[in-house]
């Protein structure tokens, strides 16, 4: 029988988890992974500051779903198939455990993302799973007399004379792969786990294969604040605080990081990535507010200051931080507020205390462009989800084509969620290709078999 080839379009987490495991699942399947640059898993190796954030310690389908601003339900019946739980045991049976933070984020126990590469390359290595690097695909087409493409749709031009012949289920032609340097290869099965694309004409090689490609735009931004004094406080890490985008609806809690540019941190990333599309559609100009102090509103806060000048009426304000906000913030603050440095609690004015409990609660900053990070970029958008198979990751518009990873109109906020959303879509990938591969192979020998 001749061996029937996969080839995976990108080197990532979600190519690599599909080849390794469908030669895993399969071994009679060649696997070739092609990958465009000279670095193979680029976003696993930065990560986490390099520490790579595997998955997240979310044991509910349910709550795990929440995390995903694009996708959910999609991802929903996704996880019945390969959810966290089955990450951390993938990893673990491979010696790589993984240990969670405080936070739910999980990290390989060693801290080092090269821990995660490395056993990735072995099971490729593993598995003979092949590696092809600077190899960048400028088109994909389908070699058949059996199919062809009307109106946007591929369809089989003949399908009774097919099933008379008693063909193979897969045997739709072989999937003609060019290079950008005009070279070619061909494929029996063809997995795009390119990656998301910040600009739509870079989906126009997937486009003329009949799909429709949701529009690009950037998530996981930080927010640009330029001139702002606020940024000559970078490096300073608020523990907890709440943004909000003004005019809207849209609003983000956890820490925040104020660096060189403006904004970042969990608080502001989760933001972003739930607004991605209406921060688009303003160019990334828009006001936000920030409580410093989620535990109280403007009134709470009120009657805490009241208690704090009883209690500690002769001390000065700079050298009292009631509320345990950096020290560096909180001079800031006070400044924002008029308050001279020597200023005694019993002696803060009712004006000052006023601006004091309003920048504290509400802080108001003006947002004029993001800034984003080329090796951990990810986009909102990609493949149309109604088009892929949920159940195979198959293209439900061209025969033996299937998708893994961000290539396709799911993202998460940050935390592990979009590796997960890697894991499951390229191990289903998997699973569906070594499995019509298997029939085949069945299909072949029965067909072959002395009647």
């Amino acid at each position: 029988m001749n061996r029937k080839r996969l080839v995976v379009i990108g080197g990532g987490a979600a190519g690599f988890f599909c080849a390794v495991n469908a030669a895993r699942m399969n071994p009679s399947l060649e696997v070739i992974i092609l990958e465009k640059s000279s670095k193979l898993l680029a976003k696993v190796r930065v990560s986490g500051g390099g520490r790579c954030n595997v998955t997240h310690s979310c044991f509910s389908m349910a709550e795990m779903v929440k995390k995903y601003p694009r996708g959910a339900g999609f991802l929903k019946k996704a996880f019945h198939q390969f959810f966290t739980t089955d990450t951390i045991q993938w990893f673990r049976e491979r010696g790589v455990p993984l240990k969670t933070e405080a936070d739910g984020r999980m990290f390989p126990a060693t801290n080092m993302s090269e821990t995660i590469v490395a056993c990735l390359m072995k099971e490729a290595n593993k598995y003979g799973v092949e590696i092809l690097m600077n190899r960048e695909v400028g088109e994909l087409s389908l070699v058949s007399g059996e199919w062809s493409m009307v109106n946007g749709q591929w369809s089989m031009v003949n399908a009774e004379k097919t099933m008379m012949n008693n063909e193979s289920a897969t045997d739709h032609g072989l999937w003609t792969i060019v290079f950008k340097d005009n070279t070619a290869m061909t494929a029996d099965f063809v997995c795009i786990a390119s990656g998301g694309y910040p600009k739509a004409a870079q989906f126009d090689w997937l486009r003329r294969l009949g799909h429709t490609i949701e529009a690009p735009v950037p998530s996981l931004f930080t927010f640009n604040m330029p001139g702002n004094p606020v940024t000559e406080l970078m490096g300073v890490v608020a523990e907890n605080v709440t943004v909000k985008i003004a005019g809207s609806k849209l609003s983000g809690q956890g820490p925040l990081l104020i660096t060189h540019w403006g904004m970042s941190g969990p608080a502001i990333l989760k933001l972003s990535a739930w607004g991605a599309r209406e921060l688009s559609s303003s160019n990334w100009h828009f006001t936000i507010n920030v409580n410093w102090l989620p535990a109280y509103n403007e009134q709470t806060l009120k009657d805490k200051l009241q208690q704090v000048r009883f209690e500690i009426a002769t001390q000065k304000i700079i050298n009292r931080n009631p509320f345990a906000l950096p020290q560096r913030l909180w001079q800031y603050l006070l400044q924002q507020s008029g308050l001279h440095a020597d200023m005694r609690w019993a002696d803060l004015p009712a004006k000052e205390q006023n601006k004091l409990i309003k920048n504290l609660c509400v802080q108001e900053f003006a947002v004029k462009g993001k800034t984003t990070f080329k090796e951990e970029f990810v986009t909102a958008g990609g493949i149309v989800l109604s088009e892929v198979d949920h159940n195979t990751m198959q293209s439900k518009i061209a025969p033996n084509l299937f998708f893994a990873g961000e290539v396709i109109d799911v993202d998460g906020i940050t935390g592990g969620f979009n590796f997960q959303n890697a894991w499951t879509t390229g191990w289903i990938a998997a699973k569906a290709i070594a499995g019509l591969v298997m029939s085949d192979e069945l299909w072949a020998i029965s067909s072959h078999a002395p009647k």
